[in-house]
């Protein structure tokens, strides 16, 4: 199956580091994301419905980005997420850069908009 980036940019009113301690913590990452998750020494196992992910982090600027590779993805293949505060408004912006088959951009996209929909709840905006 053909496989393709896409990026998608979601806005905030929490702060990136707030943000941040929601895409790197535990107790936060399972109010959002994933069922469970442990995260050691950089690598993070992320569990939805007993079904186990694992990524391991490869760049890390604290309130800034982060990119991780998954275990069982494709060479090349990462998951990132860029913040960053708009000039204009002071928000967060969250960029993501993920990779899928390209039949299935479509349901990734909503399934992110789905999870940053309940990480902004989460955040308080």
């Amino acid at each position: 199956m053909d496989r393709t980036s896409f990026e998608m940019e979601f806005i905030f009113r929490a702060s990136p580091t707030i943000i941040y301690k929601f895409l790197t913590d535990a107790s936060c990452l399972i109010r959002w994301f994933c069922d469970e998750v442990d995260i050691e020494k950089g690598v993070f196992k992320y569990n939805w419905d007993g079904a186990e992910e694992v990524a391991k982090l490869i760049d890390d600027i604290e309130n800034e980005r982060l990119k991780f590779v998954w275990d069982d993805g494709e060479e090349g293949e990462y998951l990132e997420f860029r913040l960053s505060k708009s000039p204009v408004t002071g928000e967060t912006v969250l960029e993501l850069t993920d990779y899928c088959d390209k039949d299935e951009v479509g349901e990734q996209k909503q399934l992110w908009t789905t999870q940053f929909a309940q990480l902004r709840r989460e955040t308080g905006g």
